[in-house]
């Protein structure tokens, strides 16, 4: 092709619109369409295939097209990741960092990568070249760019992180101080989108509305405007996560509290204060923009839910179904021009916009100049790699210079057109914090969201519903459906909960249309758009004209086929006609309706999709490919959404298997419907089916692929919960047995095991029903220990000191347990838990790692700072839990990666060792050990269970660790204003950082600032301490006023300490008046707080005091191993600072 021909080609590709092409496919009449994108897609289709043809005629352009290189004058590139996962900040940013890794080495660049989060797939050793686990704070990253002198500094794929620390880099001189530039967006493009006043500045410069109001930074300033735009307004603190201190003041109270509040939260002290634009529409939209202002729309993207609710917590539909063709044109003329005005050069930008849904004004929420959460989802929605893209634009290339690489003859400039309908729905943890107020705001309060792919938005909706995992397999008509119950609501209550935003709002429009609301009335209440009422009437109209059949014989075939295109699962028609759902998938197999896949190809089939990556519908044409021949296929089952208690951990198990078989040459195939995790990446995994987690979901795609095995071990608690149904259906389970996983849960079984091997467990029983559990506290004793079984992050665990608490206790955990038992254990009180994980391949175990907690026993695992090497054990007792781990690993015919719970008490001053729990699976520590070793053990375990043994894979011996490395957990406490921090048996944090260094001391220093608790140097300390931690405090109060530290203490510990000659000013509890400790924390006379609890709940003087702490951004530390630690830890860094270190520099990476 010639010069010419080539600029005549794109001169032809702009004259047809290729920038327009096919993103809204709304049908302005908003009635249901047989196949999602059909309006848009006919609207455009004449240009889509002059467009079509032109490529055929030219093929791939990308070389003729190559006008300029990427950028030679850079070597060396520092991405920053996001840090923990925490509530606005999840796991969508390991996917970003992980991609635009792979995007930049593989164009020649040096990445240097820092992060705090060791269980990401981005701080492998192998992702980045060089790669520093440490925490986030623009110092250590000033030291990591001194050693490192990196060219360039990518700040767009860490969240808000990264931002902010890019911001803070640029703000103290340290990038012009090295010579590292900015690249994708500078600091003045980020401070133009990121602070308000330029923010709005900038919108009213190209003719765009924003809200009214204006940002402040005192509260004499924010009552001036309040007098301007009045109330109701919200109230939204700067550069913070997940919208962190942003509510909707109501009154004049609300808001001082919320204005007061939000200027503590923010990082730079700046409150925006602006109008309310509640019941508006909502809706995203995703750019892209080249240096050569080349300028794409990759997503639309629509809020189920009205403003007010914060776009993390709300339902999401791509793409937009209400818009019509001229509100979308508006919207997306507003989009290119906002990209352009702010200035972001290159990558991925997100564009959010408001729309009253009666006279159309349209304003301008925000923008987001970097990849954001809804980037994730929009490139798993979309299949176009927005983080990779962005990268590689961000070192010069052009939009119509890289290939899209799943169709390998589009290029990146060509929007994408999809013909289904993708539902984003949020998952929520409440149940954890039931003192919290569980009302959907501004705030985000999310923990994870699952996102399912169907042809109608009736069928994408109802396959995300059950994708959430809460135990609903649809909307209603399940065995959560309370509908015809006895819990059936009334319509009052039915009234508030569609007025008042709530995680259960879906449901109760179902029973507002059985209770027989109109539209019209729902409409009024909730705010949520006709068109998805009128949606979900016609799913609830379909479900009554199927419960007239008796049962399923006599529902003809097309109706039972409609019936699955609407989205019912098995489980659901199964309950409409009184069967199990396997009988309901046998008549349906039989009668020939069965799942069909069709693939993810960024182009609606108009061109050929090379990269294998599905969703189910039941249409006639089925897209999966044939098996190859000769080859193996194995299917790894992913965890679905993330919660407290199964998050990013076991994704990074999951990718791990997916590895391990493809340097064994066998298909990989990933089942998942997260769409932030690295495992839903298209180009994870050999073959990736993103449906949700259900027996009926999975032996659907087992039909198709026919796998010679299944992997369970890697996804956390959700796979586990398939592997029965898995295996009596056939499917081939490989690695450690179903039998074997049901074992270790088995109370009786296990505890024959341990007798025969001759080790210790804690007195306990098993409970089928209240008066059995009664009976058998008797022979356990107290303290106890009462667990539901066959539940995720010690739900409803707790502690029962008395017979009041365990009748309590006990009833609550039965509830939860939903027909399974609970399980007591004698409580051992002052021990010290340890963890283990360990790899077995039937012959041989290796112990990976042995974790010693820090907190004592009684603190879940997933909540207990801890360390590895363990740091107080003896050597005999460490190596009596090694041994302990091999004998029940083999006795076990464990295949794979095992976790066991020891507890170490001193009795009669010698240690004895206890087996709490054995988990033939993955646990959380699999990526913290790893990065604490060198050693990749999920990887490893994978290649155990498809058939090598560890001789083979030349791991014969312990790893032994060369640095002290120590894990610390991060909580949402500050997202649940009032709830009370103290830790328990049940677990509630949502991520975890890692402190890494050749000292004990430094290493915890560096947890707690990674997690965002910093030790102060000096100040006030405040300390109060139960009755049986008095007399061991002692010691710990001397050496921080040793230290200088200022101790005050409410009288009872103020006494036992002046006892010891240690100077302490006494304080006043909350009971007895003024000043007490609310007000010196108001004042901000107070740096630390150390209270071990004597009661637990936010209602009691403590627990105020500690909710207070979180809300002021005081460190609480509410453990006495913890306080040890952290005395320890400020006498450290005394004497010396914090180093960095690149992994690659601690062990030479194991592949």
């Amino acid at each position: 092709m010639s010069q010419w021909e080539s600029q005549h080609a794109l001169f032809q590709l702009s004259s047809l619109g290729i920038l327009s092409v096919g993103v809204n496919y709304e049908c302005p009449g908003k009635t249901d369409l047989s196949a999602a994108g059909t309006c848009g897609k006919m609207r455009r289709r004449g240009n889509l295939v002059k467009f079509c043809s032109l490529f055929r005629r030219h093929g791939s352009l990308r070389r003729e097209f190559r006008t300029v290189p990427r950028r030679e004058d850079i070597r060396k590139i520092l991405l920053i990741g996001s840090g923990p996962i925490v509530i606005g900040q999840a796991c969508e940013f390991d996917y970003s960092g992980t991609q635009a890794c792979k995007a930049l080495r593989e164009e020649g660049f040096e990445v240097v990568l820092v992060n705090s989060n060791p269980a990401t797939i981005m701080t492998d050793p192998t992702t980045a070249d060089r790669t520093y686990i440490e925490p986030l704070t623009w110092e250590l990253i000033a030291t990591v760019i001194e050693q490192e002198r990196p060219d360039a500094l990518l700040p767009t794929l860490g969240g808000q992180t990264g931002l902010n620390l890019a911001m803070d880099l640029d703000r103290h001189g340290v990038l012009e101080k090295f010579g590292v530039a900015m690249i994708g967006a500078d600091a003045a493009v980020i401070a133009k989108a990121e602070e308000r006043d330029q923010f709005k500045s900038a919108m009213e410069h190209i003719g765009l509305e924003v809200c009214r109001g204006r940002t402040v930074r005192t509260i004499e300033d924010a009552r001036q405007v309040v007098q301007e735009i009045g109330l109701p307004c919200v109230v939204r603190p700067s550069f913070t996560l997940g919208g962190s201190g942003s509510a909707i003041a109501y009154n004049r109270d609300e808001f001082d509290n919320l204005v007061r509040s939000g200027l503590d939260q923010s990082p730079v002290t700046e409150v925006l204060i602006e109008e309310s634009i509640l019941g508006w529409k909502e809706y995203e939209m995703e750019v892209m923009r080249d240096l050569d202002d080349n300028v794409v729309i990759i997503c639309t993207i629509e809020n189920f839910d009205a403003m007010g609710v914060h776009t993390g917590d709300s339902i999401t539909v791509a793409p937009a179904q209400t818009l019509t063709d001229k509100e979308y044109q508006r919207m997306r003329d507003a989009s290119l021009a906002v990209i352009r005005e702010i200035g972001v050069e290159t990558g991925g930008s997100n564009i959010q916009f408001a729309i009253h849904p009666e006279t159309g004004r349209m304003i301008v929420i925000e923008m987001n100049p970097r990849v954001s959460r809804s980037s994730a989802l929009a490139s798993k929605a979309t299949g176009f790699p927005i983080a990779k893209i962005a990268a590689k634009l961000a070192v010069g290339y052009r939009l119509h210079e890289l290939p899209n690489d799943i169709t390998r003859k589009t290029l990146a400039c060509f929007e994408p057109t999809i013909d289904y309908v993708v539902t984003k729905v949020p998952r929520f943890a409440f149940e954890k914090f039931p003192e919290a107020d569980a009302t959907l705001t501004t705030q985000m309060k999310s923990v994870g969201e699952t996102m399912a792919i169907g042809r109608t938005f009736k069928e994408s909706f109802q396959k995300a519903l059950r994708g959430l995992e809460v135990g609903s397999f649809g909307l209603g008509c399940d065995q959560k459906d309370a509908w015809g119950t006895d819990e059936q609501p009334d319509e009052e209550e039915i009234r508030v909960r569609l007025s008042t935003p709530n995680a259960e709002r879906p449901w109760y429009i179902r029973y507002a249309i059985k209770q027989g609301m109109s539209v019209e009335e729902i409409y009024r209440l909730s705010s949520v758009d006709p068109w998805f009422l009128d949606q979900l009437l016609q799913i609830v109209e379909f479900e009554e004209a199927l419960s007239r059949h008796h049962e399923i014989g006599t529902v003809d075939t097309e109706t039972l086929r409609e019936a699955k295109r609407y989205g019912f699962s098995d489980r659901q028609l199964a309950k409409l006609w009184d069967t199990d759902e396997f009988a309901v998938r046998a008549e349906r197999r039989t009668r020939g309706v069965v799942a069909t896949f069709k693939s993810v190809d960024t182009c609606a089939a108009e061109f050929e999709a090379y990269t294998p990556y599905y969703y189910s519908t039941y249409e006639e044409e089925d897209e999966t490919p044939e098996r190859p021949s000769g080859k193996k296929r194995v299917i790894i089952l992913g965890g679905g959404p993330n919660r407290i208690g199964q998050g990013i951990e076991f994704d990074y198990c999951c990718c791990h298997a997916s590895f391990a078989l493809r340097e064994l040459g066998i298909q990989s195939i990933m089942v998942n419907s997260n769409p932030e995790t690295v495992s839903t990446d298209y180009d994870t995994s050999d073959i990736l089916f993103f449906e949700p987690l259900t027996t009926e979901d999975v032996l659907n795609i087992c039909d198709r692929v026919n796998p010679d095995g299944v992997i369970v071990q890697f996804g956390g608690q959700t796979p586990l919960n398939l592997a029965r149904g898995l295996d009596s259906a056939g499917i081939p389970i490989i690695g450690t047995s179903v039998d074997t996983i049901e074992a270790a849960e088995d109370r009786e079984k296990f505890q024959h095991l341990l007798n025969e091997l001759g080790l210790r467990q804690p007195a306990n029983a098993i409970a089928r029903t209240m008066s059995q559990a009664r009976i058998e506290a008797e022979k356990v004793g107290f303290p106890s220990l009462v667990r539901p079984s066959f539940v995720l992050g010690g739900r409803a665990m707790e502690i029962c000191y008395d017979r009041t608490q365990f009748e309590r206790y006990v009833a609550e955990a039965f509830a939860v347990a939903q027909g399974q038992p609970v399980l007591l254990d004698r409580f051992l009180e002052d021990a010290t838990e340890v963890d283990v994980d360990a790899v077995c391949d039937g012959q041989e175990v290796v112990v990976m790692g042995v974790m010693e907690h820090i907190e004592e026993a009684g603190v879940h695992s997933g909540d207990s700072a801890c360390a590895i090497p363990p740091y107080s054990l003896p050597g005999p007792v460490v190596q009596e839990i090694r041994e302990a781990t091999e004998a029940m690993a083999l006795r076990l015919n464990v295949i794979g990666l095992m976790n066991v719970q020891f507890a170490v008490k001193k009795e009669n001053g010698k240690p004895l060792v206890y087996v709490l729990e054995v988990n033939p699976r993955a646990s959380r520590t699999v990526p913290f050990v790893a990065k604490a070793t060198g050693v990749p053990v999920a990887k490893i375990a994978a290649k155990l269970m498809a058939g090598q043994s560890l001789e083979q894979l030349g791991i014969t011996s312990d790893p032994i660790p060369s640095h002290v490395s120590i894990k610390e957990s991060v909580f949402p406490f500050r997202k649940f204003v009032g709830v009370d921090i103290v830790l328990g048996p049940e677990m509630r944090s949502t991520g975890e950082v890692m402190g890494i260094s050749e000292r004990f001391s430094i290493a915890f220093a560096k947890s707690q600032l990674a997690a965002g608790v910093v030790l102060p140097e000096s100040g006030k300390i405040f300390l109060s301490v139960s009755g049986r931690h008095k007399e061991p405090f002692v010691p710990l109060a001397q050496r921080l006023s040793a230290m200088g530290y200022e101790l005050i203490a409410t009288s009872g510990t103020a006494e036992v300490l002046r006892g010891a000659g240690i100077l302490v000013e006494d304080v006043r509890k909350l009971a007895e008046g003024h000043p007490n400790l609310l007000d010196l924390l108001k004042n901000d006379e107070i740096s630390l707080i150390m209270n071990t609890p004597n009661g637990k709940g936010a209602r009691t003087d403590e627990g105020k005091i500690r909710a207070a702490a979180v809300q002021a951004g005081v460190p609480s530390i509410t453990t006495l191993q913890a306080a040890e630690a952290a005395v320890v830890a400020m006498e450290a860094l005394r004497e010396e600072g914090m180093n960095v270190q690149a992994l690659q520099d601690r062990f030479e990476p194991v592949r």
